[in-house]
């Protein structure tokens, strides 16, 4: 069984999802589409949100994010685990050792078994990047730093003395992105063995991969400059499709927003009103469904879809129904 989804955010504006500076300017990064630019954020920025999000949840993590550097640092507690820790085993990893038979002889010593061990595993949550619904549009917003006029006495750090003008790339617009869990992986079908430890270890990832979707609906923080700007990556409205098919189906980047405002998700509503998709498969969510016309709804309420105004409640109801018995 597999769980597909899409995500869209609320409509703000935001100066974050951005590359490298040039100068004084917070470039944003974008991609291409048709003949517009489009900001993205990419599906790292989403996932070490995401790893940050469960850490504070109380699963337990491998790897750390370390602030206080000079560039992008991370710390981890040990060789991954992905029985130990929820990143690791939802995230993979990849040990980038030109001396394997040192590291599992390490593993050996701290009674870990280094036949089970494997120096690379690719990820259980697959996601994309996220993509404005808006085109970029140019503008900018210039903000300007004062100048430090702490006592040289006193001064012990090297901050720019002169005032700096800032120039920031910004865009005003919702984000969608898509994600995929194979659920099989995730303790959904019960091992054949009936030993206890390994009825516990399928216990534990049922419970962690309940506690990822939560996560999805409580997200935030997915990329820097935080102390500028604020921007929610939680669902304002989500399509989930619980089904045994390999793929989504369906565009995994179909949602609109209307000129009026409303949500809409034509491929997905039109495919179940005309029969194209299994209704019970999917649920939707959050402003979608409460843009809804009454006799879209009745139509959909028709086919069994799972119409639920709450997009934190229906990624409850899908975790309670993708491991139900």
């Amino acid at each position: 069984m597999n769980l597909f989804g899409t995500v869209l955010t609320y409509t703000a504006p935001s100066a974050n999802y951005r590359g490298e500076s040039a100068e004084n300017r917070a470039v944003i990064q974008k991609i291409t589409r048709d003949r517009f630019e489009y900001a993205i954020i990419s599906p790292e920025a989403i996932r070490n949100a995401l790893r940050e999000t469960l850490a504070s949840m109380d699963l337990p993590y491998n790897r750390t994010r370390l602030d206080d550097e000079k560039q992008l640092a991370v710390e981890f507690k040990e060789y991954p685990d992905a029985d130990k820790y929820a990143d690791d085993f939802f995230m993979g990893w990849l040990v980038a050792a030109p001396d394997r038979d040192k590291i599992l002889k390490e593993l050996r010593e701290k009674g870990r078994r280094p036949e089970a061990f494997t120096f690379k595993r690719d990820s259980i949550l697959r996601m994309n990047m996220a993509v404005a619904l808006e085109p970029y549009r140019h503008d900018s917003v210039f903000t300007q730093s004062p100048q430090d006029k702490t006592p040289k006495d006193r001064k012990s750090h090297v901050n720019v003395e002169n005032a700096q003008l800032l120039h920031r790339e910004t865009a005003y617009t919702a984000f969608q992105y898509p994600f995929a869990l194979n659920l099989e992986d995730c303790g959904r079908t019960a091992p054949n063995v009936e030993d206890a430890p390994a009825k516990a270890l399928r216990a534990k990832k049922v419970e962690w991969t309940r506690t990822l979707l939560k996560a999805i609906g409580e997200l935030n923080d997915v990329a820097g400059n935080h102390a500028r700007s604020y921007f929610e990556f939680a669902p304002a409205s989500i399509c989930l499709r619980l089904t045994k098919q390999l793929v989504a189906g369906y565009s995994t980047y179909g949602f609109h927003i209307e000129e009026d405002g409303r949500h809409t998700l034509p491929e997905v509503v039109d495919g179940i009103r005309k029969g194209d998709y299994e209704g019970t498969e999917f649920y939707l969510g959050g402003k979608l469904v409460k843009d809804m016309d009454e006799t879209t709804y009745e139509a959909l309420k028709a086919t069994n879809v799972h119409l639920i105004r709450s997009p934190q409640a229906l990624l409850k109801q899908a975790a309670d129904d993708a491991f139900a018995g």
